[in-house]
């Protein structure tokens, strides 16, 4: 058995899946509110709709994002708020990262994993333990190349933390906590200054 059926097969024991698989998630109605509505393990999973600092903040690293790619040359790639990637297919999995760098390409309903090479979460207070294990499992199942988590504690500088994919799991590569300037993982090089961005 390889190591990602023995992966699946894990998963799939410690997590019974859901009825709902992607071609739902595909056909299920937008929600009108600005909620976001995800697929994990085929169970459907609605998030309320961003805040205004939530929004500001993922608005400023994808600029920050997009003047890296373009000047880097990188008319291939492109940064993407809010789009969704199918994760799994067999394991009933599609998210909607704040963000993603993905492949250039037609307008489509959903990006495929190969196609997205950094995907970006904001997590905020409400975003539980579980929920944010399961997504970062789920992009590294998926193959995603890296992966950036900035949380947004009340009252506190933002947290950054920037993750290569090696071997099939996250390791972190660069991290700040009090506002520092730093040089984020991923397809180019990201100077951020974590300090401007809330």
């Amino acid at each position: 058995m390889t190591a990602q059926l023995a992966y699946d097969a894990q998963l799939a024991f410690k997590h019974p899946l859901g009825p709902a698989t992607v071609e739902d998630w595909l056909a299920a109605d937008t929600p009108v509110d600005g909620s976001r509505l995800e697929l994990i393990l085929g169970y459907f999973a609605m998030t309320p709709p961003p805040t205004s600092g939530h929004q500001r903040l993922s608005f400023r690293l994808a600029r920050i994002v997009d003047d890296a790619l373009r000047a880097a040359g990188t008319a291939a790639l492109e940064v993407l708020p809010a789009v969704g990637v199918r994760i799994s297919t067999p394991f009933r999995t599609a998210l909607i990262p704040d963000l993603v760098v993905a492949k250039v390409g037609d307008s489509r309903p959903a990006f495929e994993p190969g196609d997205v090479l950094l995907a970006v979460e904001v997590w905020s207070p409400g975003n539980g333990k579980g929920e944010r294990e399961t997504k970062m499992a789920s992009y590294a199942q998926a193959g995603i190349p890296y992966l950036w988590l900035v949380e947004t504690p009340d009252g506190k500088p933002v947290a950054f933390r920037g993750y290569r994919l090696e071997d099939a799991k996250y390791v972190e590569v660069i991290r700040a906590d009090n506002g520092e300037t730093i040089t984020a993982p991923g397809p180019v090089p990201v100077e951020i200054d974590t300090s401007a961005l809330p």
